[in-house]
């Protein structure tokens, strides 16, 4: 017998739409933090590379790779049980 539960009636759902909402702005940040990274080493090798600059950029490339590394496992695996609950009938 397949029960709908909405994730206001579930804690465990409800915790899910959670995560899922803050990996998905993790995303959101990690990746913007590897576009300026991007932009910035470009802007840099145009007019010339300093060690400050260098160093910014490695600041956005290590905010960058710590928000997307655990963004996106989070994310699959919100995804991959949110699949398993629906296989199941949950």
């Amino acid at each position: 017998m397949s029960v709908d539960r909405s994730a206001a009636d579930d804690p465990v759902r409800a915790r899910r739409v959670r995560i899922a909402h803050w990996t998905l702005l993790a995303n959101r940040v990690g990746y913007l933090a590897m576009a300026v990274a991007v932009a910035l080493f470009f802007i840099a090798l145009a007019v010339g590379f300093n060690a400050g600059m260098a160093t910014v950029i490695v600041a956005f490339l290590v905010v960058a790779c710590l928000l997307l590394a655990p963004s996106i496992v989070l994310g699959y695996a919100v995804k991959a049980a949110e699949r398993d609950d629906r296989e199941h009938g949950f």
